[in-house]
């Protein structure tokens, strides 16, 4: 098992976010980098949980999946007008630095 989280960036996520964490060093896809765009939240979600990464989203649909799908491997949530992208970049840093993916595993994180 990975010590270190692997995110995955909804599509709705600036890539100003992917650009800043993958200079840290923080293996990430985005939905265009895996063709996912225009998939539906459910198959973000499936991509997820069979590639063991925690999606980071701004879309409260996730939300509602979460509590149907308790085996995702993690959702970290914000809200797009109100967390710029320097915050989202620092706050999936603190994500990635302190928690183990097992302590992501069913649980939804709030930005």
């Amino acid at each position: 098992m990975a010590r270190t989280i692997k995110f995955h960036l909804d599509e709705h996520v600036d890539s100003a976010v992917a650009s800043g964490l993958r200079r840290r060093g923080v293996d990430l896809t985005t939905t265009c980098d895996v063709g996912l765009a225009g998939a539906s939240d459910a198959r973000q979600l499936q991509y997820c949980i069979e590639t063991d990464r925690v999606i980071y989203t701004n879309d409260q649909d996730f939300l509602v999946l979460a509590t149907t799908e308790s085996s995702h491997p993690g959702i970290v949530f914000s809200v797009q007008s109100k967390t710029s992208i320097g915050d989202a970049i620092r706050n999936l840093l603190l994500v990635w630095e302190i928690l183990a993916p097992d302590d992501m595993k069913g649980r939804v994180e709030y930005m």
